[in-house]
């Protein structure tokens, strides 16, 4: 028997396709490319606000080391545009504004310190987990239809977002996490 599906769920069954709807795998790889340089090039207007909001100088430094890392990124993306042959256009990416717009949110409602640090490095774990899901499909598309230089480029961007990413886990359970929580303990008492 088949679930029943809620009116509330935003596919119902099949959707009509747009007029111009990506027809391949190439056609999807570069959708993907215009999407994560757009999401690249927003980020290297975020980060230096999310420095400003930071206090731990570990996290500063993180933070700080991913707008040099992020703006690489985007050149290594430009290369990637000529090297295929795409023009190198930003495609506006829903997912990481409305993870930035989640992320000044938290920014606005917590006080600066150790609480206000945990949050920054969840909702920046957020971006690399978006930010490494797009590249390993990037790279998995590239390599798929032969664009070698791109894959290799991609890798490059996939293995540093992993870095990044394993970086924060280490910045938040060295000491961030339990100084917020050390702190919510002293509030809440």
């Amino acid at each position: 028997m088949r679930p029943e599906i809620s009116k509330n769920e935003p596919f119902k069954g099949a959707v009509q396709a747009k007029s111009n709807a990506s027809h391949g795998l190439r056609d999807l790889f570069e959708v993907g490319l215009k999407d994560i340089y757009w999401a690249e090039k927003v980020l290297t207007k975020t980060l230096p606000k999310m420095v400003k909001n930071a206090s731990s100088p570990e996290l500063v430094n993180s933070l700080k080391n991913q707008l040099t890392e992020t703006h690489e990124h985007v050149s290594r993306l430009e290369k990637i545009f000529e090297a295929t042959g795409i023009a190198p256009t930003a495609k506006k990416c829903d997912a990481m504004q409305g993870i930035l717009k989640e992320t000044n949110n938290l920014i606005k409602e917590t006080d600066i310190g150790m609480v206000r640090d945990a949050g920054i490095i969840a909702a920046d774990q957020k971006v690399k987990h978006y930010e490494i899901a797009t590249y390993g499909t990037l790279h998995a598309f590239a390599k798929t239809i032969g664009e070698n230089k791109a894959a290799e480029l991609l890798a490059m961007n996939l293995n540093e977002e992993k870095k990044t990413d394993a970086a924060l886990t280490g910045i938040a359970m060295s000491a961030i996490n339990r100084q917020a929580f050390k702190a919510d303990s002293i509030t809440n008492t």
